[in-house]
């Protein structure tokens, strides 16, 4: 008897490592591990033992529930001691239980998780002036790069009129609703929220001022984002409520500039910028797109050139510190057609950053955002 309760005693040590992939704890933790019994193998064989781990998952069907399980069947399996085999009962938890953790898990959260004393995140919103400039190709490609470097990357559609991110990402499903509290659609590694997921988001959105940042305030606070690295919002073009409600809400963040070459945008992606006259907020750089088209080995300067330098250099004057022209992205056809079938271009098909093109620029502009 007592062999057998030292082996679940150990199993349920191993398994306080199992992370449920979409709270960001532990499946001890969130108390989905009911009961594991351990009993000797009926073959008989000494140190051999059938050892069986009652589950509760948050939700019944959930999607993830297969990766919870073959991460469990893992942990026990590796146990060093005794050759076990392990079996699986997978059920959910009771109304009264999963009240029980939700409830635990706003008192934890309580609001907006990002404006808290001494969180790690990193928040970079990025902004442009007026629309078409690909700042929401952009924001894809910067988070499927973070996401594939390693870091636990977060994303926010702030677009409410131009949502996009769910089409880049290929993401199709809802956010599944735990009691009131949101999970996030994970896709490419990237944990995403856009009004775009929601029933009726195919209609025309007609929302005032303050519906816009309550909508903001509901993607931060409702949402269960646990503690990601890295977090980025694609703004609406131009410098309206939700530019204003970022800067309230994230005082952290820091701004991103998306342009092209040409004086119409650049011009107007300055403004864009300027708002951290009045708000505080930090730009932290700015991003060319578009800024060529390389044909037969000759760079084609389709739009101009030199608007990614000029905001670069009007920012750096108006807000009296440095903020660099970070990157210059190429024009490339591959780019749209690739992000319009939910992949985001800097990644191949089997999801890894590419080496070289626009997976390295986008790698060398992940790495200066994380420098400093």
């Amino acid at each position: 008897m007592s062999e057998t309760r030292a082996i679940e005693a150990a199993i349920y040590e191993r398994l306080s490592r199992v992370i449920d992939p979409e709270l960001g704890r532990s499946v001890t933790d969130l108390g989905m591990i009911a009961a594991i019994d351990a009993t000797p193998s009926a073959n008989d064989a000494e140190g051999d033992y059938d050892v069986t781990v009652h589950v509760e998952l948050t939700v019944e069907g959930c999607p993830l529930s297969e990766t919870i399980t073959n991460q469990i069947n893992g942990a026990v399996a590796s146990y060093p001691d005794a050759k076990l085999t392990p079996h699986i009962e997978v059920s959910s938890m009771s109304r009264d239980k999963l009240d029980d953790l939700v409830a635990d898990l706003k008192a934890e959260r309580k609001q907006n998780p990002f404006s808290k004393p001494g969180v790690k995140t990193r928040i970079f919103a990025i902004a442009s002036g007026k629309g078409g400039v690909g700042k929401s190709s952009v924001t894809a490609n910067l988070a499927a790069t973070f996401a594939a470097l390693g870091y636990d990357t977060a994303a926010i559609d702030a677009d409410i009129y131009g949502f996009s991110l769910p089409r880049l990402f290929g993401a199709h499903t809802q956010p599944t609703n735990l009691n009131g509290m949101l999970m996030p659609v994970t896709a490419w590694g990237v944990k995403l929220i856009s009004i775009g997921m929601f029933a009726g988001a195919d209609r025309a959105i007609l929302w005032r001022g303050p519906r816009l940042q309550r909508s903001l305030e509901q993607f931060l606070s409702d949402v269960w984002w646990g503690q990601p690295d890295v977090l980025l919002l694609d703004l609406a073009p131009g410098t309206g409520d939700m530019a204003i409600s970022v800067a309230q809400a994230l005082p952290n963040a820091e701004l991103v500039v998306v342009t092209t070459p040409q004086p119409s945008a650049s011009d107007i992606a300055v403004r864009s910028g300027l708002v951290a006259l009045q708000v505080p907020m930090k730009v932290r750089g700015v991003v060319e797109n578009m800024s060529y088209y390389e044909h037969n080995g000759e760079k084609l300067r389709i739009f101009g050139e030199g608007g990614g330098q000029r905001v670069s250099e009007q920012l750096t004057e108006a807000l009296g510190y440095d903020v660099p022209l970070m990157a210059q992205l190429p024009l490339e056809p591959e780019v749209r057609e690739i992000g319009e079938s939910g992949r985001p271009a800097v990644l191949d098909a089997d999801g890894a950053l590419r080496a070289d093109g626009i997976g390295a620029t986008f790698r060398s502009l992940a790495n200066q955002l994380m420098r400093s």
